[in-house]
C-alpha cells in the first residue's frame, strides 16, 4: 500500500499556503485528474507530477516588487508565496533578488557589456552563471597582473564597469579603471561594499533604477 500526504499540507510547503494561492492550486489539481473535490490526501507516487502540474499553470511569487513584475511577464497566472525560498523568480535569495533586478534595468537601458572587476573565483562563476543569459559579461581577477591596455579594452568594449573595491582586488588592478580618462571613466562605478546584492544595487543606482 502506497503512503499518502495530507493535501493541505503539502501545498503550504511548496508555497500555496495562503488561502488566495491554495484555492487555485487545488482547484488546478482537480482539473488534472489529481484529486477529485473534497479529498484531503494524495498518494506520494503523484506528488512528483502534482509539483510539476501546479509549476506549469502557475508562477509563485515574493513581496518584492520585481519579482511581481517577473510574474507579470511570464505569462501564467502569479500567486503570492507563502514564503520566500517558493519564489520563481528569487528563490529567497537576496544576491539572485538583485540579479534579476539588475539584469532587467540593463536591458531595459540598452546596457548589453559590462565588466566586473574583482571578486573571488566562486562569486565571478555565480555572476556568469547568473548573468550570462541576459548581457554579455566579463569578470576580471582584481589579484592577477592586468596591463594598460588590457584594461582600456575593457573600458571601450563595456557599457558599464563595475569595480568591486571591497573584494579580491588589488589597487594597481582597480587603479586602471577607475582612473580612466574621463569619456571613459563615465561608465565605471566603484563600489565599496562586499555581497552580490550591494554590488549590483550600487550597478543599478547609476543606471537609474
Amino acid at each position: 500500500m502506497s503512503a499518502d500526504r495530507e493535501i493541505d499540507s503539502w501545498l503550504d510547503e511548496l508555497g500555496f499556503g495562503y488561502p488566495e494561492s491554495r484555492g487555485p492550486a487545488r482547484r488546478a489539481l482537480e482539473e488534472a485528474g489529481l484529486t477529485r473535490p473534497g479529498k484531503r490526501r494524495l498518494s506520494e507516487e503523484k506528488l512528483a507530477r502534482a509539483a510539476q502540474e501546479l509549476g506549469a499553470r502557475f508562477f509563485l511569487h515574493c513581496e518584492s516588487p520585481n519579482c511581481q513584475q517577473a510574474a507579470r511577464r511570464a505569462g501564467r497566472p502569479g500567486l503570492r508565496a507563502s514564503q520566500k525560498s517558493a519564489c520563481a523568480s528569487c528563490g529567497g535569495s537576496d544576491n539572485r533578488r538583485a540579479q534579476t533586478a539588475f539584469a532587467q534595468a540593463c536591458v531595459a537601458r540598452g546596457v548589453r557589456r559590462v565588466v566586473v572587476v574583482g571578486g573571488s573565483p566562486s562569486v565571478r562563476t555565480e555572476l556568469d552563471e547568473a548573468l550570462g543569459a541576459a548581457l554579455e559579461l566579463r569578470t576580471v581577477d582584481g589579484t592577477e597582473r592586468r596591463t594598460a591596455d588590457r584594461a582600456r579594452s575593457d573600458l571601450e568594449w563595456a557599457d558599464l564597469v563595475l569595480v568591486w573595491g571591497a573584494s579580491e582586488l588589488h589597487h594597481k588592478v582597480s587603479g586602471l579603471y577607475t582612473h580612466a580618462p574621463a569619456p571613459l571613466k563615465s561608465k565605471v562605478v566603484h563600489v565599496a561594499k562586499r555581497s552580490i546584492a550591494a554590488l549590483l544595487a550600487e550597478g543599478l543606482r547609476h543606471l537609474g533604477g
